[in-house]
């Protein structure tokens, strides 16, 4: 076995020319004239033009993360009415409370902040530590006898 006689295994295939005549001559598989008939030709997205026509708001886009808060934790709401179902005469209402009593819910793995509305009535005088009233709750509470301390 010599250098002279040795061939490649694969045979070394070319593409066959195309725009210079022959075969493939004049528009050379490409269709017409214009934009598309040229090298490097890109279409604009239609998507573009919808997008483009689209108003920019504030904080929705690059600075969304600015300006929508991600980690904010969202108010629970509990009415009277649910509070005077579970609790009892002198007890105290806490986030914690409700949260042991399945009122609310965790919210990003902790108690949430606690929002008590008036809907409903309520026959007992609680004590509300650590949660926002609304103010017919308030008015509510204390004709009950409850008293309320803020957080």
């Amino acid at each position: 076995m010599q250098l002279h006689t040795l061939s490649p295994r694969t045979k070394n295939r070319k593409n066959p020319p195309v725009g210079r005549g022959g075969k493939r001559g004049k528009t050379s598989g490409r269709g017409g004239k214009g934009q598309t008939a040229r090298a490097g030709h890109k279409i604009r997205p239609e998507v573009r033009d919808l997008i483009k026509k689209l108003p920019k708001r504030r904080g929705h886009g690059k600075n969304r993360a600015r300006s929508v808060k991600t980690n904010r934790i969202r108010v629970s709401v509990v009415n009277l009415g649910a509070l005077d179902a579970v609790f009892s005469a002198g007890e105290t209402v806490s986030p914690a409370t409700l949260l042991a009593r399945g009122l609310v819910r965790r919210a990003k793995g902790r108690a949430p902040i606690v929002k008590i509305l008036g809907t409903g009535s309520l026959t007992k005088a609680l004590t509300i530590d650590g949660c926002t009233l609304s103010v017919s709750a308030l008015a509510a509470l204390t004709a009950a006898g409850g008293t309320h301390t803020h957080a």
